[in-house]
């Protein structure tokens, strides 16, 4: 019997995930990446933060933000579920916390390469949402008035 390498069970391993299995662990992620301030910080260090734009092709280019930045950008998010996201994104490498030693600290986060290339889709799904939420309020207007 032979044993396997480290990277030749990660190749293994990666081969098998399969999201579609209760027991896969690419689920816990997918439930990561589709909760709504995950799109939306991603969005926000990402570059995408000038509101009024749905469906713009034009963003800005990335850049690390403070957490006062963030909090502000993100209305409605509270200070608990910001800090929870933000370490959550950290510890899955999707973004970096740097923090520099003045006076008060500055903390600010800035998107990985991993980080940047999930981005990518999050933006279209931001933009999507954006562009599309008149018929989707008109399709819920009516199935509403359906069934009620």
């Amino acid at each position: 019997m032979t044993t396997m390498k480290a990277a030749q069970k990660r190749t293994q391993a990666k081969a098998e995930y399969n999201a579609f299995l209760a027991g896969c662990p690419s689920r816990q992620l997918l439930d990561r990446i589709s909760d709504k301030w995950v799109v939306l910080i991603l969005c926000a260090l990402g570059g995408d933060n000038s509101p009024g734009r749905p469906g713009a092709a034009h963003a800005d280019a990335p850049k690390a933000m403070r957490y006062s930045e963030i909090s502000r950008l993100l209305a409605g998010v509270s200070q608990k579920m910001l800090t929870q996201t933000l370490r959550s994104l950290e510890r899955d490498g999707l973004l970096t916390r740097t923090v520099t030693p003045t006076v008060p600290v500055t903390v600010s986060y800035e998107l990985t390469d991993l980080g940047l290339s999930l981005h990518h889709m999050t933006r279209g799904i931001r933009n999507w949402a954006q562009t599309h939420m008149v018929e989707v309020l008109a399709n819920r207007e009516n199935y509403d008035a359906r069934t009620s």
